[in-house]
C-alpha cells in the first residue's frame, strides 16, 4: 500500500469539495470511531461461528470491504494532519507491546497485559 499516494488523493478529493475546514484532528478521530462503530455493528449478532459463513457472501465482504476502507481513509488523513509516519509509528507499537506481552506469559492467552503483569510479579517472588 502506498500510503502517500493514499493520502495525496484524499487531500485533492478534500480540497475540490472545499472540506479541508472540517479535516481537523478532533473531527477525524470522531470519524475513526464511527467508521469503527459502524464496521462493529455489521458483525454485532453474528453467533462467532457463523462469521466464516458471512464471510463467504459477496454482498457481506462488501458491506465490511467499504467499513474498513472508511476507517482507513480517515485513518491516513488523520496521520497526514497530525504528521505521523504510520511505518515508524506501528513498528514502534508493536516493539512496546512485544514488551508488555512477553511470550513466556502471554501465549495462547487473551489476558491483558496488566493482569500479566501481576501474574509476573506473582512468579518473581
Amino acid at each position: 500500500m502506498d500510503e502517500k499516494k493514499i493520502q495525496k488523493k484524499l487531500l485533492d478529493f478534500a480540497k475540490k469539495r472545499d472540506w479541508e475546514k472540517y479535516h481537523n484532528l478532533k473531527n477525524l478521530a470522531i470519524s475513526i470511531s464511527i467508521e469503527s462503530s459502524e464496521l462493529l455493528e455489521i458483525f454485532q449478532w453474528i453467533e462467532d461461528k457463523n462469521i466464516n459463513e458471512h464471510l463467504r457472501d459477496k454482498t457481506f465482504r462488501k458491506r465490511i470491504s467499504e467499513e474498513v476502507a472508511d476507517v482507513l481513509l480517515y485513518l491516513l488523513r488523520f496521520s497526514q494532519i497530525a504528521n505521523l509516519n504510520l511505518e515508524k509509528i506501528c513498528l514502534d507499537k508493536i516493539k512496546i507491546n512485544e514488551k508488555k506481552y512477553p511470550i513466556n506469559l502471554s501465549k495462547g492467552k487473551s489476558t491483558k497485559y496488566t493482569d500479566l503483569n501481576v501474574l509476573k510479579k506473582k512468579y518473581e517472588k
